[in-house]
């Protein structure tokens, strides 16, 4: 009976190359579930062999290789490797179990698989069991390139721990500054909040007007209802910057240049908003959810173009009956 022969043939077995060396290498090498690991794609081109027929090559002698020599990516680890973010990603274990090495795949192969063919990728152990599978002529000095550039590469991860570490640290640090600075920032505009008692814009003072319309409407966490006979469509653009799921009703005269196509849109993306028509208000107001009430000098569409007041009105009995209405 004629033995089995588990050597692979390459694609071309005349092919006129040259190996790659050890610095081309060292780009190919990644840091995956703590181990340094090389995609079979990129083994499959160092070697001149397709890719299918490393994986099948394997998978034949699959007793030779055990998951400490070779091992399929996840779906996770996968999409992770094709991410552009993966060359800036410093330290991420705790979310995709990356070291600090990561950078992007040289072989456009694992650019195009699907998620049904997850690469496999083998370690340093893994690449030296394959190399004695191959037979071509420049696999004997591919095989030692690989084996030097995962020397080097473990040189690399030794020589720099400490930068690696001290960028972690940082890291750390800044993402507990930025939490601070939130908390700040929170109170500040709390701060702010309450303060507020009542400001007056001079014509031309769009922004601020218009900003402080928005920042009233934000602090509603139910219900926002105006009072205005002149609205137009303008307050649906102040509207859309409500917190989700707030209700808004709109009380305000049959003139009003707010017809029902702009409120339907409305109510696809922000609902919902409701209009009821009502001629028993002359001035403008804002209810926050029936708990602060605040009157407009000015109609909402007018924001900034002459000088106007905004007032906060602290009479809870006014509050509670101005809550009646809608």
């Amino acid at each position: 009976m004629e033995k089995e022969n588990n050597s692979i043939t390459p694609i071309n077995e005349k092919l006129n190359v040259v190996a790659y060396e050890v610095e081309n290498i060292k780009d190919l090498i990644y840091t995956i579930r703590g181990k340094q690991v090389m995609l079979d794609s990129d083994v499959a081109m160092l070697y001149h062999y397709e890719t299918k027929k490393i994986n099948q090559a394997v998978k034949r002698n699959i007793d030779r290789f055990p998951e400490k020599f070779c091992f399929q990516l996840t779906e996770e680890e996968f999409l992770n490797l094709r991410s552009p973010l993966n060359e800036s990603n410093i330290n991420s274990k705790q979310k995709n179990n990356w070291s600090q090495i990561v950078t992007s795949s040289k072989s456009d192969n694992s650019k195009h698989r699907g998620k049904k063919y997850l690469p496999y990728v083998f370690t340093e152990q893994g690449i030296a069991m394959l190399s004695g599978l191959l037979k071509n002529d420049i696999a004997v000095q591919v095989s030692i390139n690989i084996m030097d550039a995962f020397v080097e590469m473990r040189k690399f991860i030794v020589n720099n721990a400490f930068v690696f570490q001290e960028i972690d640290v940082m890291k750390t640090k800044l993402l507990e500054h930025d939490k601070k600075f939130d908390i700040v920032f929170d109170e500040l505009q709390k701060d702010k909040q309450a303060k507020f008692k009542q400001k007056i814009f001079f014509n031309g003072q769009i922004y601020d007007a218009y900003s402080l319309i928005i920042d009233i409407i934000r602090k509603a966490k139910v219900k926002i209802v105006i009072i205005d006979n002149y609205i137009d469509d303008s307050i649906l653009k102040m509207l859309s910057k409500k917190n989700e799921s707030v209700e808004v009703v709109i009380l305000t005269s049959q003139n009003c240049n707010l017809n029902k196509l702009d409120i339907s849109k409305f109510n696809k993306q922000y609902p919902s908003l409701k209009i009821s028509y009502t001629n028993k208000f002359h001035d403008r107001f804002i209810l926050i959810d029936n708990k602060e009430l605040y009157h407009c000098g000015a109609s909402l569409k007018d924001l900034g173009k002459k000088c106007f007041a905004i007032s906060k009105i602290e009479d809870m009995e006014y509050i509670e009956k101005m809550s009646k209405f809608p």
